[in-house]
C-alpha cells in the first residue's frame, strides 16, 4: 500500500482541505487527518494522485459537507489502485462512493496542522 490508513485512523473523521485538478490525469487532495504516530495530534496530508483514470470529483467548496465518519477505503486490483470516501469493500463499492479516484501512483507529504 503506497499509504499506512491505519496510522491515519482510516482518514476517520479527517476534514477535506483542498481539491485541486492539476490534469486530467493529476489529482491533488488536502486532508486534516489524526495521526496515530504523534499520539493522535492532527496534520495536513497532501496527497498526490497521478495517472488518474477514472474519478468522481466534487466541487471543492463541497467538501466540507462530505461526511468523513466512516473513513476512506483504498484498494490495489489490476495494477491499478482506488481511493474513495467510506467503508468500500471492493471496487465496486468505491465507484458508488461521493468522491473516488482510480490511479496508477500515489505520493503523500505531512504539513502541520
Amino acid at each position: 500500500m503506497p499509504i499506512d490508513l491505519e496510522r491515519f485512523c482510516n482518514f476517520k473523521d479527517a476534514e477535506f482541505r483542498s481539491l485541486e485538478v492539476i490534469s486530467p490525469l493529476h489529482v491533488k487532495l488536502s486532508l486534516a487527518v489524526q495521526d496515530k504516530s504523534r499520539d493522535f495530534d492532527w496534520i495536513t496530508l497532501e496527497l498526490d494522485f497521478t495517472g488518474v483514470t477514472d474519478a468522481r470529483l466534487i466541487e471543492e467548496k463541497k467538501l466540507k459537507y462530505i461526511d468523513m465518519s466512516e473513513g476512506v477505503s483504498l484498494f490495489h486490483v489490476d495494477q491499478k489502485f482506488a481511493f474513495g470516501i467510506g467503508a468500500c469493500y471492493n471496487i465496486q463499492a468505491i465507484k458508488n462512493a461521493t468522491l473516488y479516484i482510480i490511479f496508477n501512483d500515489l505520493k503523500y507529504k505531512e504539513r502541520q496542522f
